[in-house]
């Protein structure tokens, strides 16, 4: 795999090189390697700290990009639980560094993306084919029919289980692959490397649809019909993918309708998300859940609660309003827009759609596909999910927002580059 190897580069580059590939192939995994890879890339960064190579860490830039940090260390300041705020900091704290991290790293990101992306997609397409081979051997071991393994025992959070991962923080690191895998087919000279790459891209396919994660799947969709050939094909072979994904996407919402666990997954449970509660319903939905918040909301629009709130707040009005499921199981919002309001108040909400707003502008700028797609996945996300209270959320967020900050620095277009 030559393609994962830096050529002619120094030994302190391909050690830089190699922390890089390292912390994106934990990303599926147990957050103690991906901290454990990012603390020894911390001091690896400071050893070979090189005066002449350093950028400016107090920019404009780097304050959106850490914005969240802050927001939370503001909001700290007035909270209602000082002991959650801290926990909050030490979650967040990821946010703060990468930024830092890339001014004074002489590591040439822009250079070695592709190879460092490349990487991360095999390690996605692996970890799906390792959790289908797993889930076969369940439905071997239990003697189940085939047909079970598109039920929900095997589909959303139980396939991903055996990683111990959530469905939708997995699904985000596989849309990124699989949307660069994409644009390396497209350019992709090598008749073998086409029929891997092939490959990996059709494992990250059936892995997004396994993991039944709505609010990536949808929006991935969208990314590939209409931005893909937009940014990286012209004339009749746009016109030629435009029409072969339109078909595939028809057969996969076909496919979704006629089978009976992907219907009731992406078709019957939204709908549920989007109903208030009725008396004869056993379980409150996502909507119920933003209504506890905005109720909250209301008696502190402003400034919020302050970080590290949410949980117990919400926790007291899932029990008043009689949201027993979501009390039981501690959950969040549920909404990432609406938790900055709840925590941080007006201020906290619009310094994080600030934020998500500079990042859509720089991906357009720089037309960068890749950075473009992982700016819409968080837009999209962040309705659906408390993205950044959860470690491997924020990991997610804070390293490839960075990632493609930096990496695209004086870049046209590096969704096309070579490898």
């Amino acid at each position: 795999m030559e393609r994962l190897f830096p050529k002619d580069a120094s030994i302190n580059t391909k050690i830089s090189y190699y922390h890089l590939l390292a912390f994106l192939a934990s990303l599926p995994f147990d957050f103690f390697y991906s901290h454990l890879i990012l603390i020894s890339f911390c001091l690896h960064t400071l050893i070979q700290l090189n005066k002449k190579a350093i950028r400016p860490i107090f920019t404009w830039s780097n304050l959106a990009l850490q914005s969240v940090f802050f927001v939370t260390m503001l909001s700290t300041i007035y909270t209602v639980n000082r002991t959650q705020a801290f926990n909050q900091w030490g979650t967040h704290i990821t946010i703060l560094l990468f930024p830092v991290l890339f001014c004074l790293t002489s590591f040439d990101i822009r250079k070695y993306r592709n190879q460092l992306l490349f990487g991360f997609s095999i390690v996605c397409a692996a970890v799906i084919v390792y959790l289908y081979l797993d889930a076969l051997h369940n439905i071997h071991f239990y003697g189940l029919p085939m047909s079970y393994l598109f039920s929900s025992a095997f589909t959303n959070h139980n396939f991903a289980l055996p990683i111990d991962i959530h469905a939708t923080f997995f699904s985000l690191q596989v849309a990124i692959a699989l949307i660069f895998m994409l644009s390396v087919i497209l350019k992709e000279q090598n008749k073998r490397w086409r029929l891997f790459e092939l490959f990996c891209a059709s494992v990250l396919l059936a892995g997004l649809a396994q993991l039944s994660s709505k609010s990536v799947f949808i929006p991935t969709v969208v990314i590939i019909d209409v931005a893909v050939p937009f940014y990286l094909l012209k004339d009749k072979k746009r016109i030629r993918f435009i029409a072969i994904a339109g078909v595939i996407s028809v057969i996969a919402i076909a496919g979704m309708f006629a089978m009976k666990s992907l219907h009731k997954r992406y078709v019957s449970a939204l709908k549920y998300d989007l109903a208030l509660t009725a008396q004869d319903q056993r379980f409150d939905s996502r909507l119920d859940r933003w209504r506890s918040s905005f109720g909250l909301i209301e008696k502190s629009p402003v400034i919020g609660y302050g970080a590290g709130s949410e949980l117990g707040l919400l926790h007291e009005d899932f029990y008043t309003r009689k949201y027993y499921n979501s009390f039981v199981n501690h959950l969040n919002s549920h909404n990432q827009y609406l938790s900055f309001w709840l925590k941080s108040g007006i201020i906290g909400l619009l310094v994080y759609l600030i934020t998500l707003a500079f990042g859509f502008k720089q991906a357009l700028q720089k037309k960068d596909l890749l950075f473009l797609s992982f700016m819409l996945l968080i837009i999209v996300v962040s309705f659906a999910e408390n993205l950044l209270d959860v470690d491997k959320g924020v990991v997610f967020y804070a390293f490839f927002f960075s990632f493609f900050f930096f990496s695209d620095q004086g870049k046209k277009n590096t969704a096309t580059a070579e490898l």
